[in-house]
Formats: structure tokens, sequence, C-alpha cells
């Protein structure tokens, strides 16, 4: 298949392509540079589609998703009502409405009974329509801790590295550690809240990278942000900095995130404008400032959404990255924290993320130019994922 436009936007050091093309090879990309190098590359008869006033880019990335909870008023007690072949298929639909507004991969951070595994390999298997998976299963809990009710209550070093295996064993690519309280759990520890010891943060991560995979830490409170990058955790979610008084960032703990080579997932909720109408002006003008602040500092921010929690709906990423742009990062910045940035940080950027020979054909298309007008993303033409196209996008833009 060739692929015309009037701009590729390849995702390599910001290199854009004037009426540029992509030629495609089953899954695979083989070539894309000027169209007409490239159509002198495809074969006799190559299925063309051209969007002449279009911009193809990689697909989009969302790195922190939960597709077993609705994104209604109260997603824990509908997870709870639901049982997991019901749960199933409510998940297959909201990957699929994912796949439609062009995210071709996101991050699940936490389901029931590994259902996310299981919705991975159909998708994978192409019996389902949805994008691919890096699922962290079952996410790392105390008894009565922030999640629990998805069934992962530990309790000390054993318990811990016992359930890390579990998940690895069962084919999670992430492990996740709810180092602190949330607000989506009532009555549990308070988002500032740490909730393990530093012996056990260290044991879990030592577990994980024992067998390959990354950490990815729930993070709200400063102590708890602090202990998670002293134990050497790959990613921190939410880090909002939060204490009981209010908001504390700590310079020291910015340096080693940087140091590290941490990558942070504020998770920014699509509605992040309502924020100031549910915390306070002061309140949220503290919270944009942090983030704000991070950027600036040079951390290597990813593109995230928290879908599935109250108000964040699987349709979202747009309006979450314009959180980014009321921050004045600039438009290319942005889109590499959903597409290049966000694949490193989730271990496949050899995969994706890029529009390169030897990558997974996962393409977006829209029309206009998102370096310009960011709200161009949500003008989806067409979405591919490894090579095939997502027929339903069209209709859904209409």
């Amino acid at each position: 298949m060739l692929i015309t436009a009037a701009r590729v936007i390849t995702g390599a050091s910001g290199e854009v392509i004037a009426d540029g093309a992509v030629l495609i090879d089953g899954q695979t990309i083989v070539a894309v540079g000027p169209r007409a190098d490239v159509e002198a590359q495809a074969p006799v008869g190559e299925p063309l589609l051209s969007f002449p006033d279009s911009t193809v880019m990689p697909g989009l990335i969302d790195s922190h998703v939960h597709l077993a909870f609705d994104a209604g008023p109260d997603p824990v007690a509908t997870l709870q009502d639901r049982d997991d072949d019901g749960l199933l298929k409510d998940m297959e639909a909201r990957a699929e409405q994912l796949l439609s507004i062009g995210v071709t991969t996101v991050r699940d951070l936490g389901d029931r009974n590994g259902l996310t595994l299981r919705l991975a390999e159909a998708i994978a298997g192409g019996t389902i329509a949805g994008p691919r998976i890096i699922a962290a299963a079952t996410p790392v809990t105390p008894p009565g801790g922030h999640c629990w009710f998805l069934g992962g209550e530990v309790a000390g070093i054993d318990e811990i590295r016992s359930l890390v295996r579990r998940n690895v064993a069962a084919g999670a690519k992430v492990i996740k550690v709810m180092e602190t309280g949330g607000g989506l759990t009532k009555g549990g520890a308070k988002s500032w809240e740490s909730q393990f010891t530093a012996a056990e943060l260290v044991a879990l991560v030592d577990e994980t990278h024992k067998a390959g995979l990354p950490v990815a830490a729930h993070a709200h409170g400063t102590e708890g942000i602090a202990a998670a990058v002293e134990a050497g955790v790959d990613t921190l979610e939410h880090c909002t900095w939060m204490t009981p008084e209010g908001f504390e960032l700590r310079e020291d703990v910015l340096a080693q995130i940087i140091d590290k080579d941490i990558h942070v997932c504020p998770a920014v909720s699509p509605h992040w404008q309502m924020l100031p109408k549910v915390f306070g002006p002061e309140k949220a003008a503290a919270m944009f400032d942090l983030v704000r602040q991070m950027a600036d500092a040079g951390v290597r921010l990813i593109a995230g959404t928290d879908a599935g929690v109250q108000r964040s709906g699987f349709d979202g990423l747009t309006s979450s990255l314009a959180f980014y742009e009321h921050l004045g990062l600039t438009n290319d910045r942005i889109i590499e924290m959903a597409t290049t940035e966000a694949a490193r940080a989730l271990r496949v950027a050899d995969q994706t993320g890029r529009i390169a020979p030897g990558y997974s054909a996962d393409l977006l298309v829209v029309d206009g130019d998102p370096l310009t007008d960011l709200s161009s993303l949500s003008a989806v033409k067409a979405v591919f994922t490894a090579g095939a196209r997502y027929q339903r996008a069209e209709t859904l833009q209409s």
C-alpha cells in the first residue's frame, strides 16, 4: 500500500517531509520520503491512498489508561457490578474507541483478573479492532490500599515479589505499584500518603527488573515520589507533588528524575479545564505550574489521560494534549510526548512511535497540520494499525 499526503511527520528529530509518501508491505513500513522517491520504489499496481490536504504521522500513544473502568460517575461500582465476561465486552468497545481517534498503542495500568492481557491477545490476533496494549495486569497495593478491588493486595516483601512474578508469568509488560493513595479508592490512603516502605519498593523494583520489565509508580505525594525515585522506578504516574498542606516540588528529587532518565506521565484529564472548579482556582493553578516547572526543567514528559476514571473518556487524548499547549509547550514537543517519547518510555521505540523502514505501520492521517494547529489531531481521516486500516474511522468522524 502506498500512502501519499501533503506532509509526513516521521517522528525523527522533527523531520517533516512535504509532499511525502509512505510505502507499506503487510504490517511493516518499507519506505518513507518525498512522494516521487517512494513512488519509484512501489511495485507496479500497488494500491494507492492519496490525502492531498492531510498529514500522515505516527499513531498516537496514550500512556495511561484503565480499560476496566467506564469513565462514569462511579467507575469502581460499575466495575464491581460486572462479571468478567461482561467487563471484557465493555473493554473491547473502549479499545475500539481509542483506535478510532488515532491511538494505536496504549499502556493499561491496572485491570482485574488479567482481562487486559486477554484483550491484548485478541487484538494482536486480529479478531478485535483496537490498539496495541502494553498491560500491567494486577497493580500492586497493600491491604485496603489504592485500587485494592482489582485484586493486588499484598503484605510484605515476599508477597510483593510473588505478585510481580505472577504478573510476569501471565504476560504483563510493565508492573504497576500504587506507591501512594488515590481519590478513586473510597476510605483508602490519601493521595499524598505513601503505602509502601522503602525496603518494599526496592524489592518490587528488583523483582521486576530481574524479569526485564519496567516499573510504573502511581505517586501523588512528594514523599512517595521521592521514595519511588530512590528505589529506581522507570516511570512516575501523576507526580503531583502533594503534601498534607498543599504542594512541594523538591528540587533534589527533580534532579534525580532527570539524571535517572525517569519518564513522567502527568495523566492529564481530557476535562482539565474543569479543574479550577473542582479544586479551586488557586490550587488548580499550582497544579498546572508544577507540570510547567517539570517541563521547563527538562523532565521527559509523556502523554496519558487516565482514561476510565471519572470524567476521563476514551476519546479524550487530543483534549488532554491541549493542556500542554496551554502551558506553553511547542506543538512539536507535545506530539513527541504522544509518539516518540511515549514509545521510549513504554519500551517499544524499536517498533512504533516513528515512521521509518522496519517499523510497524501504525499511522494516523489528519486534515491540516498539527504542528501549526494542534486541534488538527481531532480531524481524523484514517487510522492504520500494523498496516490495517480501521474502516470505521471516517464514519465516526462524519
